[in-house]
């Protein structure tokens, strides 16, 4: 029963990672430019190619993966994927913290930083199998 708790847990917290994407990605189409940027090819500064859209669409897919596999894998598998995921996407959120300057955009990148700290530490804590 523990371990399902656990899981529960880890599939809210990766829900809660796509959420705060989600939220991240609405706000900054509200800001003034961002249309037009996107109309011009462009965000922040980025060329739009398939290859970023596909990144995007990854970035995007995991979470909601994850959310699935947590609570399906079999514990050790399912344990290292969660700290892997995890630990990648604190990299990614961190990355992203050094190129924000709005209070918004780091307001709303903080708690998936939190998110993600989360998963790894619930899964590195995972309960030892008993033989």
């Amino acid at each position: 029963m523990e371990n399902l708790a656990l899981k529960v847990k880890l599939s809210v917290l990766w829900l809660l990672e796509e959420a705060a994407y989600l939220a991240y990605m609405t706000l900054g189409s509200l800001e003034p430019g961002a249309i037009e940027q996107v109309m011009a090819g462009e965000i922040d500064g980025m060329q739009i190619t398939p290859e970023l859209l596909l990144l995007l669409a990854i970035i995007l897919l995991v979470p909601l993966a994850m959310a699935f596999l947590s609570l399906t894998l079999k514990d050790s598998i399912n344990r290292w994927a969660n700290i892997i995921l995890g630990i990648v996407f604190v990299v990614l959120e961190l990355l992203a913290l050094t190129t924000l300057s709005s209070a918004w955009a780091i307001l709303m990148t903080l708690p998936k930083v939190v998110f993600a700290l989360l998963i790894v530490w619930y899964a590195w804590k995972w309960p030892k199998q008993e033989v």
